[in-house]
């Protein structure tokens, strides 16, 4: 039987660990920790940490493993392409265009000198460099550091005292010891996830994103997006562009868009990896699509002639990741019968008694929702905590 390694047995990735075992492939999952929810749905777990290319090229040498797939971080997808290189596994780009595409240092180096539609930004490796900067900044701005996702370390700031203080917080916090700096753009936050065959987009699903006490964290989408008519044209281009110059190999190619009040997108962040939080059920559920098998495929190499399914985004849904206001036990979740109606699908890990010790990032489990209309869609993404409460003691 053939063999796949997936980097990593979150929620996220159940979908992929699924799909491989329809394909035929006897799993393996890794990651540092075992106890994920993920890792009861693979045929084996092995401990490692995924950040770690060369302990997962170890593991990947270890079990001779015909393919492998990267998670729902880009860590993960920067270790595939490391591991896929060195064993001349197929269906990742190597290991030079991964991190250029995961990480911001790299990205907007390659932005710049090829006309992407992306906020300009400095990069720093130490506080003297950002100071020389700061009085002659245009506020406000947001920092972040260059290798991480989830919002981790990023802030927006107004003055230079604050400049000073968000950089060194980006920089202790990247594992590069790197620091963005870009003009912040006043706008609402979408993604536009695309899928490459032969380096041309043959299916999109775009959507809003809105955070919940964390500004930086996504907890909620739903789409299409606002306006995506309106964009939709530039974004095409600008992932067939980027396919083209960096010989992207097929598969999933994931963009997150802030929309300014002038109606341009600018791209911010540009993923070659499965999204977290199981985002392939909405996008199949609105489209049809088998994304979450199209993505196992890609990333164990099939050709550009296994992508036969077509389809458009043709319902209003997305999803909720269920999230506490505060730390403590949990002792229920209440959901509001208007609400309710709206559920197709969820996944709880949550139990009774469980312990929230950060409940800016810490999640209790995901439901699925689809509206009969963009305005409720809209309306009710906007205020959906108040419609799902978590009650801790």
């Amino acid at each position: 039987m053939k063999k796949m390694l997936i980097l990593n047995g979150s929620h996220s990735e159940i979908p992929l660990i699924l799909e491989a075992k329809k394909l035929g492939y006897y799993t393996v999952t890794t990651g540092n920790n075992k106890g994920l929810i993920g890792h009861r749905y693979s045929d084996e777990y092995i401990y490692g940490d995924y950040s770690d290319k060369d302990e997962m090229l170890h593991i990947a040498k270890d079990q001779k493993v015909d393919a492998v797939c990267s998670c729902a971080n880009d860590f993960g997808a920067i270790s595939a392409s490391y591991v896929a290189e060195k064993l001349g596994l197929p269906g990742h780009d190597s290991y030079k265009t991964a991190l250029l595409l995961h990480q911001k240092d790299n990205f907007k180096v390659f932005a710049k000198e090829n006309r992407i539609q992306t906020p300009m930004a400095d990069i720093f490796t130490d506080l003297k460099g950002a100071s020389e900067k700061k009085d002659a900044c245009k506020y406000p701005k947001i920092v972040k550091p260059v290798d991480l996702t989830g919002g981790k370390g990023v802030s927006v700031v107004t003055d230079a005292s604050e400049y000073m203080q968000a950089v060194r917080k980006a920089l202790n916090m990247s594992r590069k010891g790197k620091a963005v700096v870009e003009d912040y753009i006043k706008g609402t936050y979408h993604s536009f996830s695309t899928f490459l065959v032969n380096r041309k987009v043959v299916a999109f699903f775009s959507d809003n994103e809105y955070p919940y006490l964390n500004p930086y964290f996504v907890a909620t989408s739903g789409g299409p997006a606002r306006n995506v008519d309106k964009v939709k044209g530039i974004l095409l281009r600008q992932a067939e562009l980027i396919a083209k110059k960096l010989s992207l190999v097929n598969g999933v190619f994931h963009m997150q868009y802030v929309m300014g009040s002038d109606l341009i997108p600018y791209i911010i962040d540009i993923t070659r990896r499965c999204s977290g939080d199981i985002y392939v059920e909405p996008v199949e559920h609105a489209t049809g699509i088998p994304w979450a098998k199209w993505i196992v495929m890609s990333e164990a190499g099939f050709p550009g002639s296994a992508y036969t399914e077509r389809g458009c985004q043709q319902k209003y849904c997305g999803r909720h990741c269920i999230m506490a206001r505060q730390n403590g036990r949990i002792q229920k979740v209440e959901i509001a019968d208007e609400l309710e109606k709206n559920i197709y699908s969820r996944i709880y890990w949550w139990k009774k008694g469980d312990i929230v010790s950060n409940y800016l990032v810490d999640k209790l489990g995901i439901v699925f929702l689809e509206y009969g209309s963009e305005e409720e869609m809209i309306e009710k993404s906007e205020r959906i905590g108040s419609l799902i409460k978590v009650f801790v003691e």
